[in-house]
């Protein structure tokens, strides 16, 4: 066994980071503003660290899912604007409390939250109304907008820091009629309340997809997510991955044809092929899905991919590295270069945002160049 080898963590790359952010500000007017997500703490990455490099590179806000999320990047020194998209009613106080800005989806919302304002004695205080244009999944429906323009007239305790809508398809050419459907009604519904506001609130609309797809439509701000952390929706080549899944090997076995199997259930056969496995400190517990045993995928170990070896237990996980020069301790990588969270997520049949996010926290997050 290797002396007190390393931990598995997930490294975050400071030179990917870099130029992600770089890919994503070419294709933007100088005055447009970028919003970071970085809800499930930061797609997985890690949010205050994430988060803390943003911040150094000029990023103008952040968006977060839930006010926890934005407490803990208050309590880490991020002093940005935190744009909060899933709010409950309950939470106003905290929010307001810690200066968290609410994505608005009704009039509830906004009735609530003028109570805790004016129990705390504040006005203008900053929130963003949610225009519901086709995701139906929050916001004012075309229907409710004059209702919102007759609440805000009357409410000196609210300030419509942003007007935002979200785009449900604009990664998927077949649907571009419907995203250009939608953009063009928030360009409608998002004219007509600001017609009645003394002000100009930040107008944004597009996503990581829409950056890259419907540029002409920035607005003010737009709002970046999959996209910093390498994933492009149009197979962009200036991406690259801001993390890497790493781990040691524990312990590596030469094996012979009679040893017969290898883990849980004995689904790890052994024939005149494999003669060697390496055993790894990450199992399911650890991100490393089921489905990703007997040899559904590979992990890089020395620059050549090594299959897994029978089941993927709770905590550790075995490959055949076989052929493979290599030793206890080495590192291996789960996801990075190659293979890649979009490699990982195609033998799934998922999305990459579920394989970052599975990354539980257990599992450090170091900044690396």
């Amino acid at each position: 066994m290797a002396q007190n080898p390393p931990l598995a963590r997930l490294e975050l790359s400071r030179s990917g980071i870099q130029n992600n952010y770089r890919h994503f500000h070419s294709l933007l007017k100088p005055e447009t503003k970028i919003l970071i997500l970085v809800k499930a703490n930061g797609y997985g990455h890690g949010a205050v660290p994430f988060a803390q490099e943003m911040e150094a590179l000029g990023a103008a806000y952040f968006g977060v899912a839930l006010p926890g999320e934005g407490v803990e990047l208050r309590k880490a020194g991020i002093s940005l604007p935190i744009l909060v998209l899933t709010t409950g009613t309950e939470d106003y106080p905290e929010m307001i409390r810690y200066g968290l800005e609410p994505g608005i989806p009704d009039l509830h919302a906004l009735i609530r939250l003028r109570e805790e304002l004016r129990k705390a004695g504040r006005r203008d205080y900053p929130v963003h109304i949610n225009i519901d244009t086709g995701m139906h999944r929050l916001g004012f429906m075309e229907r409710e907008i004059q209702g919102l323009i007759d609440f805000i007239a009357e409410s000196p305790e609210i300030h419509i820091e942003g007007l935002y809508t979200h785009l449900a398809a604009a990664d998927e050419p077949q649907h571009d009629a419907f995203t250009l459907g939608q953009i063009a009604l928030y360009e409608k519904l998002s004219t007509r309340i600001m017609e009645h506001l003394p002000y100009k609130p930040l107008r944004h609309v597009l996503n990581s997809a829409g950056i890259e797809r419907f540029t002409q439509y920035q607005y003010d701000m737009v709002r970046l997510g999959i996209g910093i952390y390498g994933i492009s929706a149009t197979a962009s080549p200036g991406l690259r991955p801001a993390a890497f899944y790493r781990c040691p090997i524990l312990q590596i076995k030469d094996l012979l044809p009679e040893d017969g199997t290898v883990g849980y259930g004995r689904h790890g056969k052994l024939g005149p092929g494999v003669t060697r496995s390496a055993t790894l400190c990450v199992g399911y517990a650890d991100g490393i899905n089921r489905h990703l045993g007997q040899g559904a995928a590979s992990f890089s170990v020395n620059g050549k991919l090594a299959p897994t070896l029978g089941n993927i237990c709770m905590d550790m996980c075995m490959i055949d590295v076989t052929g493979i020069d290599c030793e206890e301790g080495d590192m291996v990588t789960i996801f990075g270069d190659n293979p890649t969270a979009a490699d990982i997520a195609r033998i799934l049949d998922t999305i990459p945002y579920e394989i970052f996010t599975s990354v539980p926290r257990r599992v450090n997050r170091v900044i690396v160049e």
